[in-house]
């Protein structure tokens, strides 16, 4: 519409009307038109329809979304519009499942002179941490589908810095199932017997609820239990003091 001048929706409207019209209207005229016709109308329409340009945009800023652009315009050129809008949409239900069951745990820092935290990159090279203290985020649900995934980059990033507290930053976590929680506990006791304290920060109130009823929090104990990863890192300053 808008190559036409068509910007309101009034103008949507009036498309959407005139279109009705003609497939009920014009059909049975349309019908006598040679295959090769209607073929070519429907590729000037669709030539249109192709911007090579949002392509490059689109791997540019995110290549997954690029991936199921390309996936959906093979699937429709193999195998025929609704086919290949069906392929689309498995591909992205695929690359989201794939998202889920893997799932980023960040080692958080500071922003030097400034009360900010944020995961540390190669792009804030000047970022503090504070000695001892390991400070982790996971980010979405966790349930037994990505738990042992998460569970694998914990332990990992333990080794490599060999911290004395470990603060599981919880605040970007929107649900923690049972089997996530059972790992949580054993984690925990495999922690201790090594000398590493595991602290809990930043829980929302269903994931409190849940950490509360698992008897985890009584394993913890409440000071091991804080408001968030600010009041963590103030609390272990004290604490070394």
């Amino acid at each position: 519409m808008r190559s036409v001048g068509g910007v309101s929706q009034w103008a949507s409207a009036v498309t959407a009307a005139m279109a009705l019209a003609t497939m009920i209207f014009l059909a049975p005229l349309l019908s006598w038109l040679p295959s090769a016709t209607l073929a070519v109308v429907v590729i000037v329409y669709s030539v249109g329809l192709i911007q090579p340009g949002e392509f490059r945009k689109i791997g540019q800023i995110r290549m997954m979304e690029f991936r199921w652009a390309a996936i959906a315009c093979l699937g429709v050129l193999l195998f025929g519009t609704l086919e290949g809008i069906v392929v689309a949409i498995l591909a992205s239900l695929l690359g989201l499942a794939s998202q889920t069951a893997q799932p980023p745990v960040y080692v958080i820092g500071r922003k030097p002179g400034e009360d900010v935290l944020r995961p540390l990159a190669a792009r804030h090279p000047d970022d503090e941490t504070v000695p001892g203290l390991l400070i982790l985020r996971p980010e979405g649900r966790l349930f037994f589908i990505n738990v042992q995934h998460v569970a694998a980059q914990i332990r990992e990033l333990i080794e490599t810095h060999q911290p004395e507290v470990v603060v599981l930053d919880m605040s970007r976590v929107q649900d923690v199932e049972y089997s996530a929680l059972m790992m949580l506990m054993e984690g925990e006791q495999q922690a201790h017997a090594r000398g590493v304290t595991l602290w809990l920060a930043g829980l929302n109130p269903g994931v409190l609820e849940n950490v509360r009823r698992s008897g985890l929090a009584s394993q913890l104990g409440e000071s091991r239990m804080l408001f968030n990863a600010r009041a963590a890192i103030r609390q272990y300053q004290q604490g070394r003091e």
